[in-house]
This record gives structure tokens, sequence and C-alpha cells, in this order.
């Protein structure tokens, strides 16, 4: 398996193995494409992004992985500011989740740092009243 690839499943497992303020279920995936009745309720994607390759010593590179972590829902006709209050909380509960920590399925993989744009993608929010969420989260492997 290749190492991203091994790295996002690892990350997903380790989601799912976190505990929340609302019940959370990762799934990781390559292309995170929803009909508006699939995110009437809580969807979690894993996604491998991107990889770079840097030389470490004469006979070792490091592999810069980068993972998303996307979070969806489709909003309630009413009361949406709550509900996005609601998942900010849970974003940034993922965040701590992941962050400082080594995956346990993924031992050799070092957590680098964790970028979270969109905070709340606008465009998603205005076109389809789904509140979208992306945290790049970056784990650094020598091999």
């Amino acid at each position: 398996m290749s190492t991203i690839a091994a790295i996002a499943d690892a990350v997903a497992a380790h989601i799912n193995a976190g505990t929340f303020s609302q019940p959370v279920s990762a799934e990781r995936m390559y292309q995170p494409a929803f009909t508006l009745e699939d995110l009437a309720d809580l969807r979690v994607s894993v996604v491998p992004r991107t990889v770079g390759i840097a030389a470490a010593t004469r006979d070792s590179s490091l592999f810069e992985c980068v993972v998303d972590v996307g979070v969806q829902k489709k909003l309630p006709a009413e009361g949406a500011d709550a509900e996005i209050y609601a998942l900010l909380d849970l974003v940034e509960e993922i965040t701590d989740h992941l962050r400082l920590r080594r995956l346990p399925d993924a031992p050799e993989a070092a957590w680098a740092g964790i970028a979270h744009e969109p905070v709340v993608s606008s465009e998603s929010l205005e076109q389809h009243r789904v509140f979208t969420s992306v945290l790049s989260v970056t784990y650094r492997v020598r091999r």
C-alpha cells in the first residue's frame, strides 16, 4: 500500500477511535461526492491530497504527506447558526484529537501540522446550505 494511503487509513481509524461531542464515522475515500440527501447525516471524509519528497540523508528520503479531513452536513432550515457552531466545535475536537500525536496504525508517521481552510465554505453554504470545513493534516515519514 502506498505511504499516503496507509496514512489516510490510519487517520480515519484514529478519528473513529476518538470520543467527540457528536457521533463520528470517518471514511477514507478518494472522491468525496455526496448528494444533499446523503448529507442529511454528518459525513467525515479522509482524502489523501499530496506527497512531497525531499532528501533526508544520502540513503533516505523524507515524505511529507498531506491528508484532508472534510466535515460536511446539510443545515436545517431553522437554527442553522447553532448547527454551524456545533459543527465548528466538532472540527476543533477532531483537530485536538489529531494534533501532536502519532497515529497508532502508522507510528512511523510524525505529525507535522494542521491547516484549517476553509473554516466554513461560504460557497457550499450559499449554494446548498451545506456546512463544509476541511482540515489539511501533514505527516512526515522517513524511508
